[in-house]
């Protein structure tokens, strides 16, 4: 199985990158990962709703332009469903029994996904009502995909 993250942003910190190495290097036993990070549009001091309407469309466009239309698209968003990690590893499983080869996860900016990100989701995912760093974010989603492979393998980590 093939899986993206597809995230606006580049990770600064070097503990969060250790973390996605990490993460990365575990999966490479379960799927093949690839992590596209794009680049954040710019938005200026004390933005208008309409700079800042600008700004999702923007990074919209630079993230549809890297999904195919074989992918299945789960989006990450704040009023998604939400899953506990047994019903994310059945998500995975499902997928890739129905044949779904490439599954991508989108993570957006820090002012959300555009409408048309959100409509080509073939699934909105929220990991809690709450707003997390996109970094962190990004090393959730890893150890959870991680946990969903060793809860659809039946090994010893998920407690």
């Amino acid at each position: 199985m093939n899986v993206t993250v597809i995230a606006i942003g580049k990770l600064k910190e070097k503990y969060w990158q250790d973390a996605i190495k990490e993460y990365s290097k575990r999966l490479g036993s379960y799927c093949t990962l690839q992590i596209i990070e794009l680049k954040e549009s710019l938005l200026r001091a004390n933005p208008s709703a309409a700079d800042e309407e600008a700004v999702k469309i923007a990074e919209g466009e630079s993230i549809l332009a890297k999904i195919k239309k074989t992918d299945y698209v789960i989006t990450l968003e704040i009023k998604g469903k939400g899953l506990t990690s047994e019903q994310l590893a059945d998500k995975i499983e499902t997928l890739g029994i129905e044949g779904h080869s490439s599954i991508v996860f989108v993570i957006g900016g820090s002012l959300g996904l555009s409408a048309d990100v959100s409509k080509r989701a073939d699934f909105k995912l929220s990991f809690s009502a709450m707003t997390f760093p996109h970094q962190m974010m990004r090393v959730i989603l890893l150890e959870q995909i991680y946990r969903s492979f060793k809860i659809i393998r039946h090994e010893a980590y998920h407690k």
